[in-house]
């Protein structure tokens, strides 16, 4: 029976030995639904959620530097991180309106003044509502042409 994959939209034979399949046997919907699994599975789960913090605080003292090399290497992810923080900042704030905080919770190193500001560059439009991923957009000055 052919049945279609919720990760990729295409149609495949569905295994006679897992009834509950979703997922066709592509690479890319493969770790899709593991990493849908594991989020699921740290939700509901405190034991392995906190085996998994362990996990990664171990990994992450054997490997001093990952993370600003990476960082260094993939400005663009460390831009969009930057962005995602302040909107999970700004959810946390609003969250916890009731709870008073005694230190901001991004430290900003170099903030810079926002003078002479123009909407000109490269912005992330970020969804307030909708549950979307933010949107990475150019904008551009386009010069007026008279005929």
């Amino acid at each position: 029976m052919e049945i279609l994959c919720v990760y990729c939209g295409d149609l495949f034979e569905a295994s006679p030995r897992h009834k509950n399949q979703i997922a066709c046997k592509k690479p890319a919907c493969q770790r899709a639904r593991k990493a849908e699994w594991q989020r699921r599975k740290m939700r509901t789960d405190p034991v392995y959620s906190a085996y998994q913090k362990i996990s990664q605080k171990e990994w992450a003292r054997t490997h001093p530097g990952y993370w600003k090399t990476y960082r260094k290497n993939h400005p663009e992810k460390a831009d969009r991180n930057r962005v995602l923080q302040a909107v999970r900042n700004r959810k946390a704030r609003t969250k916890n309106a009731h709870v008073k905080m005694e230190t901001p919770l991004i430290a900003k190193m170099d903030a810079s003044k926002g003078d002479g500001f123009q909407p000109l560059g490269q912005f992330w439009l970020i969804p307030v509502i909708a549950k979307m991923d933010a949107l990475k957009v150019n904008i551009v000055k386009v010069p007026l042409c008279y005929p």
